[in-house]
């Protein structure tokens, strides 16, 4: 499974070489090749949406909706499935606020900000699971550590129907107070320190730059105990871009790198 951070559609990364219409085939190709079962993804607009929905249509089922309003308006949480590993039981999200069931801006955040969640039977075993995607505030320290908080709550209260995955791009790094939250009671594991396997040589930004090396991770995917970590990568691979000269130049798909985990679930 994977999270995946993949850049709003932003006009100013047309005039850089990043636009999305370039960038997107590249996104699903890399998908559809690493055939994640699950996949969380960030900062998606509704044309992103629809972009990414119908292309990976064939092998994948998905959910959302904008942060705005609820609907379409605002950045996406998407969830992605795999329709011949899991069948989608229910669905729906909540505000990461002090009212949740409606749009809303949650305490020193600057834009509303959700978690998108899915519960799916495997197909395989006949067991549920959740999984929960989410992208947290990138200025409200209170409200990041709120956020943490009201998921792994949430979390607490859906933990009789089976193991929780959750995913998300959290704007904060390993040492951060808000990742703390998530993971002080050993209820949730970061899979990256859970992995026997890593391969990942730097963090989880790149701003569209290869050569660009961070120790921080601020992509995380956290598992409940019962699901084991087998294996933690990130997706470094770019893919080369011509210009108009005729110059080939290497580019990435994001200016975040996908965060790809292996994992066994009972």
């Amino acid at each position: 499974m994977a999270s995946y951070n993949v850049r709003y559609a932003n006009p100013a990364d047309e005039q850089r070489g990043n636009g999305w219409s370039q960038r997107c085939p590249v996104i699903c190709n890399q998908i559809a090749y690493e055939s994640f079962d699950l996949v969380g993804m960030q900062e998606v607009l509704k044309s992103q949406f629809d972009d990414l929905s119908n292309r990976l249509s064939r092998d994948y089922g998905c959910i959302g909706v904008g942060r705005n309003d609820g609907k379409t308006s605002g950045e996406y949480a998407p969830i992605f499935y795999k329709k011949d590993r899991f069948i989608l039981l229910d669905s729906g999200c909540f505000w990461l606020s002090e009212t949740p069931d409606k749009p809303s801006v949650g305490w020193d955040a600057k834009y509303p900000r959700i978690c998108s969640w899915a519960q799916l039977q495997d197909r395989n075993t006949g067991n549920t699971l959740y999984f929960l995607n989410t992208h947290f505030d990138h200025v409200g320290k209170q409200a990041r550590k709120e956020s943490a908080c009201m998921i792994v709550k949430w979390i607490r209260r859906h933990s009789d129907c089976g193991e929780t995955i959750l995913v998300g791009d959290f704007n904060v790094d390993q040492r951060s107070e808000s990742y703390r939250e998530l993971v002080k009671t050993g209820f949730l594991t970061d899979s990256f320190e859970a992995a026997p396997i890593r391969m990942a040589a730097t963090g989880t930004v790149n701003g569209f730059d290869p050569q660009r090396w961070t120790g921080q991770r601020i992509d995380h995917v956290l598992v409940t105990r019962g699901i084991e970590v087998l294996r933690y990568g990130l997706l470094t691979n770019p893919y080369w871009s011509v210009d108009c000269a005729g110059n080939r130049e290497a580019r990435l798909p994001s200016d975040h790198y996908p965060v790809s985990v292996y994992l066994t679930i009972p």
